[in-house]
Parts: C-alpha cells; structure tokens; sequence
C-alpha cells in the first residue's frame, strides 16, 4: 500500500512548553536568546496542538491521509534526557496513537526532530558520545509503551540539517558556530541512530527508518574544478548521512582535510544493521562551484531560472525524480524502499475577504513533485509513501512565524484553523488514487 501522508515536528507545532512536566528543550533556550529567532518569535505556543490534538486528527481524516508523520518531544518523554520518565507526556503521544488508529490513519513516529533536552545539551550534547546511548534509551522507553500499535519508526530527522545549522553555523539550536569541527555530530547522530534501531526491533518494532535531507548536486560549469568542488559537497550533504546507515561506511572526507576520530571499533556495524525503509526530505537542488575563498571546498550559487518559494528555495520538481533514480543508480540493492517523508512549500498565505486561502502556487508545486514522484517509481525506483509538509502552519524555527507550510492555515493569534484550497485538492488527488496507487 502507498502511503498518502502529511507531517509535522513537535517543537513546531505542540506549545505547552511547560504543561505536564515536560523539560526543557534546546529549542525553548535558543529562542531566549535575542537575535536568534526573527522578531523574538518562540515556540511556547505553537500552533497550540497539545491541547488542540483530536481538531488535528479531524483534519487529517478530512483529508484522507493514510499515515502521520510526527515526532515525540524527547524532553516531554525525558525532561532529564535519561532516566526519570515523564508518564504524562507518554499519556499524550499514546492518546494520540490511538486517535490516529481509530481513523485508519497510520502512525510514523520520528524520535528526534532537533528537540534535545537541555540538560543533554549542558553535558554536550551530540559532541558527546553519551547522548547517542542516552538516545537509546528514549528509544527504548518509547517502543515499550507504543511500538503494539506504531508500525513505523523513524530514528532520525535530517542529521545533516541539525549538525550544519546547529553546531557548525549556529543559525539553529544549539546555536554552536564550530564549523568542521562539529563533523563529530554525524557520528554520535548515527551511532544513535544505530543504537535506537536495535532498542526498537528488540521491542517488536515493525519498521524501522532514518529520514535524510537529500539534493541533487548540480556542478556549476563542466569544470575539473567545479565538479570536484560538487562531489566534495554532495559528500558532505548526501553520502556522509546515507553511505554509513546503507553501506555501513563512511565516505572520503579528505577534501575536507578531516576525518573521523571518534569512530570506535563496532559503530559501523550498528550504524549498517538492517533498513526497513529510508526517508528522504526533499525541497531543492543545490548548484556547486569551486571555492571562491579559504575553508569550505566549494561554493553554492543558488539556482536562477526557475520559480522560487516565499523562503527563495527554487521550485525543481523533476529534481525528486532526479534525486530518487540517483539514489538507486547509487546504491543499488542496498537502497531499501523508500519514502519521501518531506516535501511542500511556504507561500505568502492570506486569507482572502471570504477567508479562503486559495494557495494555487502550493497546488501546482504538489502536482509537480507528485508528478515527479510517479515518474520514479515508473523508472524503478521502490517509493512507497508521500508526506507533505506540513498539515498546519507553524514554527519554522530561526523564522519564526513568518513561513507559512501549511496545508491548512492557522491564525497565531486566536489558533483557529482554517483548511487552504490546496488541502482540498489534495483531498481530491488522494480519494483519486484510492491511497494505493
């Protein structure tokens, strides 16, 4: 069966920061700290789904989703990253669950979506190996109450994303500018990965997954130089996070003039264990020229001729299709079946004076890339599920409010929700097609 979906992250929907026992998050820290976040936006509110949940799940089964992607706020689990269990943030995620499995609508639960507990943190954070066994532990404590009724697991949310703008820029939580000295960061993310995966399976886990920010790397010329400097790049972006958990290896980081010293003897191999799927979020290619300075190995030059999105992204929907074949020229039979766990847009979303928000540029973008979608699975590629981002409105982290991804449209202020002429067309493409397609 394809999966039809729709996904979101805890600390960008859920507010109630502080409700129930829930610990601090890096993310509740860094939005403290002025200048971090555009117009001091935070997620303490949200989109306020904590308590607005069974809205939420109407929503979905309005639109005839098959599956909902979410993830689990660690600190909700684990206020202290590790031992003590906050029972009443299990409550949630259970009730939830359930909710989802009354409606038909299957359950993909991501463990971490960038919401580490703080105390973690304070203690390193993913520069310390510890937490990649703290993780574990979460992963374990969460199989033991849900895994009877969630068939897919996803470890990971965009490892690559979390250790660029997290640890080596500084532009997201934590906020550590380190450049490449935050490489450490892939390491223990994927030593946890590995670690997780054999709690959860060892729980009765039915699927687990990764999800991977992937692009196709567009060299900017012919140029010897250019395509060294593109293949140091999708080295970086793409073969760093998707060789290790699919070949059980690391790639070639000498363009980097680095290496991994804190891979200790066995972490490939758990790294390596057994796939049941890989997740891919996929929003845009990325053009790469030789360096133009000292430091990095290459240059991105952004990509002109073609549309953009309200972030500036350029809108390539065919680059899913490229991105899917490319993946499985690549790596073959070790490419498990694969999902695209993320894809969608921001638009400048205004309801009009009948409060409809017709977003016609979502449609045609969601057209495109499920266009592209089926054309990859017609060149043999084995895709087995859609989700969109986002089913609400939220918080996009260092942007505050200001991006809207929503299939439905949320007032911050008063949180009503308000479906937008895409979620109705997509509604109409996903009743089309019978979820099986």
């Amino acid at each position: 069966m394809f999966l039809w979906g729709t996904a979101t992250a805890s600390y960008q929907i859920e507010g109630a920061v502080t409700a129930d026992g829930r610990g601090v998050s890096i993310w509740d820290t860094f939005t403290r700290e002025p200048g971090r976040v555009r117009d001091g936006h935070t997620g303490d509110v949200a989109c306020d789904h904590y308590r607005r949940w069974p809205e939420d799940v109407a929503l979905m089964a309005g639109l005839g989703v098959t599956s909902y992607r979410f993830s689990i706020a660690w600190p909700r689990v684990q206020p202290d990253g590790g031992g003590r269990v906050n029972q009443a943030g299990l409550d949630f995620y259970d009730r939830l669950t359930d909710a989802l499995c009354e409606r038909g609508i299957v359950p993909a639960a991501t463990l971490f979506h960038w919401d580490l507990p703080q105390p973690l943190e304070d203690a390193g954070g993913w520069l310390n190996r510890d937490t990649s066994y703290r993780f574990a532990e979460y992963a374990a404590v969460l199989a033991d109450r849900l895994a009877d009724r969630i068939p897919m697991w996803i470890t990971l949310n965009e490892p690559f994303v979390h250790m660029v703008f997290g640890y080596a820029l500084g532009s997201h939580a934590p906020g550590r500018a380190l450049l490449l000295d935050a490489l450490p960061v892939a390491h223990h993310q994927l030593l946890g990965h590995g670690l997780a995966a054999a709690a959860l399976r060892e729980r009765g886990a039915e699927k687990v997954l990764i999800t991977n920010n992937c692009t196709p790397v567009w060299p900017a010329s012919a140029d010897p130089a250019d395509l060294a400097a593109a293949d140091a790049y999708d080295t970086l972006h793409n073969r760093l996070f998707n060789d290790p958990v699919l070949l059980g290896k690391y790639p070639d980081l000498s363009a980097y003039g680095v290496g991994l010293d804190c891979v200790r003897d066995g972490d490939l191999e758990l790294i390596g264990s057994r796939l049941d799927g890989l997740g891919v979020n996929y929003y845009n290619p990325t053009r790469i020229a030789a360096p133009t300075a000292e430091g990095l190995p290459f240059t991105d030059t952004g990509i002109t001729g073609h549309p953009t999105t309200a972030f500036g992204w350029p809108v390539v929907p065919d680059g899913l299709r490229e991105l899917l074949t490319g993946l499985k020229a690549r790596y073959g039979d070790a490419l498990p079946p694969v999902y695209v766990t993320e894809n969608g847009c921001s638009q400048p979303d205004v309801p009009g004076p009948d409060g409809v928000v017709d977003d016609q540029d979502r449609i045609a973008y969601l057209d495109g890339h499920i266009g592209a979608v089926e054309r990859a699975r017609a060149e043999g590629v084995d895709v087995r599920g859609y989700y969109v981002w986002s089913l609400l409105d939220n918080f996009e982290w260092a942007e505050g409010y200001h991006q809207r991804f929503g299939l439905v449209h949320v007032d911050f202020a008063t949180g009503e929700r308000t479906p937008k002429a895409s979620y109705h067309w997509l509604a109409e493409q996903i009743a089309e097609r019978g979820g099986t397609r």
